[in-house]
Parts: structure tokens; C-alpha cells; sequence
């Protein structure tokens, strides 16, 4: 038999070789982990496939819809571990994009996808927030989707140009405040979870201060970097470097817990939001009615993939806190993350323009 390798087609594949980051099971998934751990009993049920090519398949290729556009986080991710997992399932393993109205048109497809674990797609955060901030999907984000796992999540960083005179979120708060209409934050995009993440703080810490969207995140940090805009929330892999390098300044990392990359930030939870909480987490899903022979194979392929170092290595150099959850698991984050989400929506008064 011949090895499963990854395999490009054409330009709808780019490299193979726009929440992102977001372009964070945020720690939202730290906080839930009795929920992770009680589900974790189903996940006896499913037993190991292996590394075997699934017999219904023969030679076919496990196709990925990804809703996003090449670069973002969610894409960079599962590049990083295509092969592993084509090994993991003993077939190859095609990647395409199918960005669009903030995940909708890709993930159209991945709902009306065969029933017969051909097909799948990898969803981030903005998958559960589009019910709140779109008056019009094709779909139900909860009941037309079978979710396969959450592979992990990457925190983010409410950074500051370094010409906003505040060292911390308190100094921040209390100059945006005798500084009414002086301060702007930029995004990545109307209704992403970047957006969510800066409505979230400036709901919680009640302050008046205008939303700027870009299209992407290049944009975006090039305008923050630039201090065209004077506060984002981005993700901390990207933003590290010109955190370090003085280029930006940190005011809070937006998981419970500090993040290992940045030790000396603190959290916007410990500066006087308690209640902040937030980060960027992708998860495989297949269209609802996969069977569950499909639903095990493709789960313990994940699985399986995340156990070999490449992949892990990969993963982790991109930011990421391995999570694999089982699928009972992941279903019930699922529901949680848009019932909190539509409360951000709503306490923020978030709207697409």
C-alpha cells in the first residue's frame, strides 16, 4: 500500500501545499473541564481504529472545508497536522477554502456534505457566534453539524500602541475615561471573535470607545503597529515579537490563567474584569447524521494524529494548548460557547454594519 501523503489541488488550495485567531477552548475550556471530564466516560465507547484505511472509503481522500481564508489560524493549523492525520487515517487528505460571510458559505457546504465521513470541516470560534450577529443563516450552527472534537486553543492579548499612556488595564481604563472619544480599537472584521474579544472588554469595563473593522489581520496589525488604531485584541503568537520588542505594548492576556509566551502580562480577569474570559479554538466537524462508525474513526484519527510529535510540535509552535476532546465533550462546548457568546452579543450591543 502506498503511504498517505497530503495532497494540494490547485489554487482553490493554497499552500497546500475572517474571528483567525481569529483569527482562544479559550480557557473558556480550562473553565469547563468537569464538563470535558464527564463526557470523557462516552469516549470509552469509541473504539480505536487505527491506522487503517476505513474500507467504505477505499482510495478516496478525506476532503476539509475550512470556512476561512488561507492564513488564518484555523487554516495554518490543520495544514501543520494534514499529514499526520492522513496517516492516522490511511488515506490521503485534501484541504480546501471556502471563505465568505464570516464562515457561512464554506460551512454551507460542510452541512450539506455526504452523511458518510467524506467530508468534514474545521469551524473556529465565529461558528458559534454567527447566529447572534447574521439575521439570515441556511443553517442551524447546533443541530446541523456533528462535532467531532476540539483539537485546542490559542490565547490572545489586548495590546495598546505604545502612544496610549497605560502601562496596564486599570491605567487604560481610567485614561479612556477622561479621555472620552480620544481612543479607538481596530479589528479583524465585523462580528469576529477579535471583534467579540475588545466589545467584551470595553462592555465590561464601561467605556465609550469607537470599533474600527479591517478585512483580515494583516490589516489590522499593520494599522495597530502604525498606531492608526491605538488597541486590539489579537492573537499572542503573532503579536509576541512586537510585544517584546517594545512595538506594542500588552495591557492583558484574555485567557484565566497567564500565558507561558508572555509571564510577566497579566490577566484582564486579575485587573479587575473577573469576568473576562476568552481565546480561539478549532474544532473538526461533519454534517449532523454522521454515522457513528464514522464519528469514532474520524475522532481516534484526530486522536491519534495529535500523539505523533510532528504534529503536536506543530501545533504548539503555532500557540496552540492541545485540548482533544471527545465528541460528546465537544457537542456540549459547542452549546455553552453560543449561549455565552449571544450574551456578549447582546451585553455589547454588537452589530453588523
Amino acid at each position: 500500500m502506498t503511504t498517505p501523503t497530503f495532497q494540494p489541488t490547485g489554487s482553490r488550495h493554497p499552500g497546500a501545499g475572517d474571528s483567525e485567531a481569529s483569527s482562544a477552548l479559550a480557557s473558556p475550556v480550562r473553565r469547563r473541564a468537569l464538563c470535558f471530564g464527564a463526557a470523557a466516560l462516552g469516549a470509552a465507547a469509541l473504539a480505536p481504529v487505527g491506522l487503517v484505511r476505513a474500507q467504505s472509503l477505499g482510495d478516496r481522500p478525506l476532503r476539509i472545508i475550512l470556512p476561512l481564508s488561507a492564513g488564518s489560524g484555523a487554516d495554518g493549523a490543520i495544514r501543520a497536522i494534514s499529514n499526520s492525520l492522513a496517516k492516522a487515517l490511511g488515506q490521503p487528505v485534501v484541504i480546501e477554502n471556502l471563505p465568505g460571510a464570516g464562515g457561512i458559505t464554506g460551512t454551507t457546504q460542510i452541512v450539506r456534505a455526504p452523511k458518510d465521513g467524506s467530508v468534514i470541516g474545521v469551524v473556529s470560534n465565529n461558528h458559534v457566534v454567527n447566529p447572534s450577529v447574521y439575521k439570515n443563516i441556511p443553517f442551524d450552527s447546533l443541530a446541523d453539524i456533528t462535532p467531532i472534537t476540539i483539537i485546542g486553543a490559542t490565547p490572545f492579548v489586548l495590546v495598546a500602541h505604545p502612544s496610549v499612556p497605560a502601562k496596564n488595564v486599570q491605567e487604560l481604563i481610567a485614561y479612556a475615561k477622561s479621555k472620552p472619544g480620544v481612543l479607538n480599537y481596530g479589528s479583524s472584521g465585523n462580528g469576529t471573535i477579535l471583534h467579540l474579544g475588545a466589545a467584551m472588554f470595553v462592555d465590561q469595563a464601561k467605556l465609550a470607545i469607537q470599533h474600527i473593522p479591517y478585512k483580515g489581520m494583516g490589516p489590522l496589525m499593520n494599522d495597530v503597529l502604525g498606531g492608526q488604531v491605538q488597541l486590539a485584541v489579537v492573537a499572542v503568537a503573532p503579536a509576541a515579537a512586537h510585544i517584546k520588542s517594545g512595538a506594542l505594548r500588552a495591557m492583558g492576556v484574555t485567557t484565566s490563567t497567564r500565558v507561558a509566551s508572555l509571564p510577566g502580562v497579566p490577566t484582564i480577569a486579575e485587573q479587575g474584569l473577573p469576568a473576562y474570559e476568552l481565546d480561539g479554538w478549532i474544532a473538526p466537524v461533519g454534517p449532523a447524521g454522521l454515522p457513528k462508525t464514522e464519528l469514532a474513526r474520524l475522532y481516534n484519527a484526530f486522536k491519534a494524529a495529535m500523539e505523533m510529535p510532528e504534529a503536536r510540535d506543530a501545533l504548539i509552535a503555532q500557540g496552540y494548548e492541545i485540548k482533544l476532546t471527545p465528541p460528546d465533550a465537544a457537542a456540549a462546548f459547542f452549546r455553552s460557547e453560543a449561549a455565552r457568546m449571544a450574551q456578549v452579543v447582546k451585553n455589547a450591543n454588537v452589530k453588523l454594519d
